[in-house]
């Protein structure tokens, strides 16, 4: 697959998944803004309905004082109604029990008469209460709005009745949550308040004016909060987040199997440069092989000692150097298996590194170069194999002298120190062309290549820092390199001494 068609499929698959979100995010957003809304609208329908009920408590109470003052100055005029009542009819029966024919006529000409007036007299009382109810009416009114304010709050709402109205109305409009509320004057002091009242901030309380009719200067609000709000709104919203939680997992499915093309298309041009260089290396000593084998068919090279010494030496190292290049192949894939072992022994690092440069000597001086040995560790003995531990230090030249510069003799040198009592620290420096910072963070990775630019005699397989790692690594050591670009590039290792 083409990297610009990994890229087109990323691209329409990351914003199919981006836009998946949104949506998600956005629905629930609204949900959570809806659910507010329904719940602030209950709240402070709630809140008017317990200030409405508390001005009916306060025009109740004070009916029932005036009606009380009331029933005392009424008593004694339904007293003397009644007797006048009595009188009217005892008269009325004495005029009809005459036995008197003659008076007869005139006596219900009379009762008659009494009995109107009776009537009357009685409307005229009930006019004379309906205006006295009336007016007391008035007064109970007119109290209110001139004293009723004058009474305390906890009097007038007292805090188990403000808690009563609040739960039953709540209750009643679908909201059985836990509250905490607060009585609070024009200068929002706290007049009374629940031990549980201590708002966040003002948007989490809900507020109703109480008696509005008051004077501005004495009226009182009634604030009310809720400590379990935010579970509330948020579970009208709860079966959205295993959606969310598989879109999330299926973004990360998504950029995991992009990484994974990506890095299979790294290593299939990997490989090709790997098979590339490989056959390059490998072409060389083949084909020198090849003629030398066909010059010795030749009799003229037979019988010249000084000819067939020449290219037996010249069969010998190049099969040496095919060889050489064959074991690097080898040695990665080796200890990549789980069941690969070493012979792990007491060594001398200095007399190691010491043999190591000896034989590496010659290489240098070809170039015009030198290497230098400041073997100054007091105690070099640690616990490695020692051909791995040589093939170590003679990859670390061998790269120092493969990526020198051009019109600059190579300049190797090798240090060993004792940074504390428990390891040994070597150093490998040269005056090479360096790295640049983002190369130094993959140079140990397997098949990774620096780009040496123009010079293209620099071959390899990509494989011997990767292989220095890993035997340092099974050395219970560390390496790390620093370079700059044309100033070299120095390897230092760190190892446990042998103890």
């Amino acid at each position: 697959m083409k990297r610009s068609t990994i890229w087109i499929l990323t691209v329409v698959m990351a914003i199919a998944l981006l836009g998946l979100l949104a949506m998600q995010i956005v629905y629930m957003e609204k949900m959570v803004d809806m659910r507010n809304s329904q719940f602030s609208e209950i709240v402070m329908r709630s809140l008017y309905s317990v200030s409405t009920m508390l001005e009916q408590n306060e025009t109740k109470y004070f009916l029932d004082k005036d009606l009380a003052e009331a029933e005392q100055m009424y008593s004694g005029i339904s007293e003397n109604s009644f007797s006048f009542g009595e009188s009217k009819e005892a008269n009325i029966d004495t005029t009809l029990n005459t036995e008197d024919p003659a008076n007869l006529r005139p006596a219900n000409r009379n009762t008659l008469k009494d009995l109107n007036d009776s009537y009357q007299h009685k409307q005229e009382i009930l006019r004379g209460q309906f205006l006295y109810q009336k007016s007391l009416l008035y007064e109970v009114i007119l109290t209110i709005l001139n004293h009723s304010s004058d009474r305390p709050i906890q009097e007038r709402a007292d805090s188990a009745t403000v808690a009563s109205y609040l739960r039953s109305e709540l209750e009643f409009n679908g909201l059985s949550l836990p509250f905490e509320f607060a009585i609070v004057n024009r200068t929002n002091g706290v007049v009374y308040k629940t031990s549980g009242y201590s708002p966040m901030s003002q948007a989490d309380v809900y507020s109703q004016v109480l008696f509005p009719n008051d004077p501005k200067n004495k009226r009182n609000t009634l604030n009310v909060t809720f400590p379990n709000k935010s579970d509330y709104i948020f579970s009208s919203v709860k079966f959205l987040v295993p959606s969310l939680a598989f879109t999330f997992l299926l973004l990360g499915v998504f950029l995991y199997t992009i990484s994974v093309a990506f890095k299979q298309k790294k290593l299939s041009e990997i490989k090709n440069d790997f098979i590339n260089n490989m056959t390059h290396e490998f072409k060389t000593p083949i084909s020198s092989i090849s003629i030398a084998a066909q010059m010795l068919n030749d009799d003229s090279v037979r019988k010249s000692p000084e000819m067939l010494k020449h290219v037996s030496g010249v069969i010998n190292d190049e099969t040496k150097r095919l060889r050489f290049q064959v074991e690097k192949v080898l040695q990665l894939s080796l200890f990549d298996r789980k069941n690969a072992t070493m012979r792990l022994e007491e060594e001398d690092a200095n007399a190691n590194i010491y043999n190591v440069i000896n034989t590496f000597k010659l290489k240098v001086e070809k170039y015009g170069g030198h290497i230098n040995a400041n073997l100054d560790a007091e105690d070099p003995i640690i616990n490695v194999d020692r051909m791995h531990f040589t093939n170590v230090i003679f990859n670390l030249l061998d790269n120092a002298v493969k990526y020198r510069r051009e019109d600059v003799p190579p300049e190797l040198t090798v240090t060993t120190v004792n940074p504390d009592e428990d390891h040994i620290q070597i150093t490998v420096a040269d005056n090479g062309i360096g790295m640049k910072r983002e190369d130094l963070k993959k140079i140990f990775e397997k098949f990774y290549r620096v780009s040496t630019g123009n010079l293209h005699d620099v071959k390899g397989f990509g494989l011997g820092l990767a292989y220095v790692h890993k035997m340092i690594d099974l050395f219970g050591g560390s390496i790390r390199a620093e370079s700059e670009v044309n100033q070299g590039s120095k390897f230092i290792i760190t190892l446990p001494l042998y103890k």
